[in-house]
């Protein structure tokens, strides 16, 4: 399938992040175009606000299923193959739930484009394998600035697109997908080959779905608190992000393309906040002051959303929402990768993704409940403060980390 050199890097070298990035912001470019249209577009099936959440919560509990599964996977077989394999099936997921003819084929064509999708960590495992020391930190920013990015130009783009059908924008999606897996094929070299493994790969399995695999890995000693850190910042920020598009439409009457906007707004701040500061910012200040501060931002902007009427504070919420996710998320994942031990890179990354879509999976649902049944900004309400009370967390869980081996 790929020419010599493709498959796997020449010994003793690393394959640069270039290739990897690119694979990330075609991933990313493609989610990013269906979330400002995704509750329009469920809602056309005859879906209520409460289902809307739950059909997001139905992808991140997928995910939950399936990011440990492709995190230790990549462990054994290799960045690549697992990549590949994902991104080709989630264009056949999204061209599903795109032509999907009523409301539970929605619902089957998205958990199954969640357990494909289930594949960030896998792309992070990657990162860490061609970086060291404290350019990690600068990878993981790139990666997230790419989210970032994926979430300016694509809810952007998808709003646009919307005004061709609210099909359109997600048979983009798809299309992008199935470029990706083609780069995939044929450009991404491999950065973790079949037994390299510090056992050699010998006779290892792992049983990622066992949940004394994740309670091994929550009782970590060393990134065990900043991986339970990610499943109470996860959870507070899925209230925000399933609700947000339903409070846009339904308490300041905007439409897809104006959520687009508003999407783009987070994601031009993610860009310049996690492609330009966070390495710089990381090493004069440190992942631990870094996680602390993106919390607080984080949670205070959420507030600002909770209670502000139509107009510029709502996009000075949004980027100081942006602002305080593009500080927290790499250095929380800095702070994990370095203080992991390489061969458990996929397992451990997996698992705090897998927790992170956990999070995701419960939030959501709470969040409909409360959109439903107190009002529809109680969501906002909540997840801010959740935010910043997990600064009781935060600096217990960086001196954690930081105390464990320092990985180059």
């Amino acid at each position: 399938m790929s020419s010599p050199g493709v498959g796997s890097p020449s010994a003793g070298r690393r394959p640069g992040l270039g290739p990897v990035l690119l694979t990330v912001f075609l991933d990313l470019l493609g989610f990013g175009l269906i979330i400002p249209l995704l509750p329009f577009f469920v809602e056309s099936h005859g879906a209520s606000p409460l289902q809307v959440t739950l059909l997001m919560a139905s992808y991140s509990g997928a995910q939950f299923l399936g990011a440990p599964v492709w995190g230790a996977l990549s462990d054994r077989v290799g960045r690549r193959p697992v990549l590949l394999v994902s991104t080709a099936a989630t264009a056949v997921c999204l061209a599903a739930f795109a032509l999907a003819p009523s409301l539970p084929w929605l619902f089957v064509a998205r958990i199954l484009n969640g357990l494909a999708a289930a594949n960030v960590s896998t792309a992070q495992a990657y990162v860490a394998d061609v970086t060291s020391g404290e350019d990690r930190a600068r990878g993981m920013g790139l990666v997230g600035a790419l989210f970032g990015l994926g979430f300016s130009v694509g809810p952007m783009l998808g709003g646009l697109l919307s005004v061709w059908g609210l099909a359109t924008p997600i048979l983009v999606a798809a299309g992008l997908s199935a470029l990706n897996a083609g780069w995939i094929a044929l450009r991404l070299p491999e950065s973790h080959p079949p037994g390299t493994d510090q056992d050699g790969g010998q006779g290892r399995t792992r049983r990622t779905l066992d949940l004394r695999v994740i309670g091994d890995v929550l009782a970590h000693p060393a990134v065990g608190l900043a991986i339970g850190l990610v499943f109470v910042t996860g959870a507070a920020f899925a209230l925000l992000e399933s609700t947000f598009a339903l409070v846009a439409e339904h308490v300041w009457a905007r439409d897809a393309q104006t959520v687009g906007l508003l999407f783009g707004v987070v994601g031009a701040v993610g860009v310049v906040v996690q492609g330009g500061l966070i390495g710089p910012l990381s090493r004069r200040f440190g992942e631990g002051p870094l996680v602390r501060a993106g919390l607080a931002f984080t949670g205070m902007g959420m507030l600002i959303l909770a209670s502000a009427p139509w107009g510029w504070p709502v996009f000075a919420g949004c980027a100081v929402v942006s602002v305080g996710t593009s500080l927290t998320n790499p250095s929380l994942n800095s702070l994990i990768s370095r203080a992991t031990s390489a061969d458990e890179q996929g397992r451990v990354l997996g698992t705090a993704q897998s927790l992170g879509a956990l999070a995701r999976t419960v939030a959501p649902g709470l969040g409909g409940w409360l959109f439903t049944a107190w009002q529809p900004t109680a969501a906002l309400w909540v997840g801010g403060i959740a935010t910043l009370a997990s600064l009781a967390i935060a600096g217990p869980a960086a001196r954690r980390a930081g105390s464990g081996p320092r990985v180059a």
